[in-house]
């Protein structure tokens, strides 16, 4: 059992499982937010959120987005759009309203969520596809960049 639990931990070496960004209190952000790392906000966030790794909605974090997506989501906040993760966490104090699409599911008592639940064995993130697209592009980029 426990060797089972180690060896699923060591095949997924590149998830990142703690805050490496903050977005503080009082801050208002509209945008896109992508990227691998960790991130936490505190503020007002406004756009597309796509990160590999973890991203923590504070207990003052306000997120309005189409669709979350990363690795693991901690909702201790509210969010007003849907979530796509492999992991959810809602906290007492978290609230969501829109779909959510995980593999695994927590909630505290007290934790809101208003909308759907599809919880699948994997979820498709769609990082793949799109970090070998950008890489692939930025190369015939840079090699063509330099000739003319």
């Amino acid at each position: 059992m426990f060797r089972k639990n180690k060896t699923s931990n060591q095949e997924q070496p590149d998830r990142i499982e703690r805050v490496t960004s903050v977005l503080g209190s009082g801050i208002i952000w509209k945008g896109k937010l992508t990227g691998k790392g960790g991130v936490r906000i505190e503020g007002t966030f406004e756009g597309e959120i796509a990160i590999q790794g973890l991203v923590v909605i504070g207990e003052t974090g306000k997120i309005t987005c189409e669709n979350v997506r990363a690795n693991t989501v901690i909702v201790a906040g509210g969010v007003n759009g849907g979530i796509t993760a492999e992991k959810l966490e809602i906290r007492k104090t978290g609230r969501v309203w829109g779909d959510v699409i995980v593999s695994a599911f927590s909630t505290e008592e007290g934790g809101f969520l208003r909308g759907q639940i599809t919880m699948q064995d994997e979820v498709d993130l769609g990082f793949k596809q799109t970090n070998n697209d950008i890489s692939e592009s930025s190369e015939e980029t840079s090699t063509e960049l330099p000739t003319s």
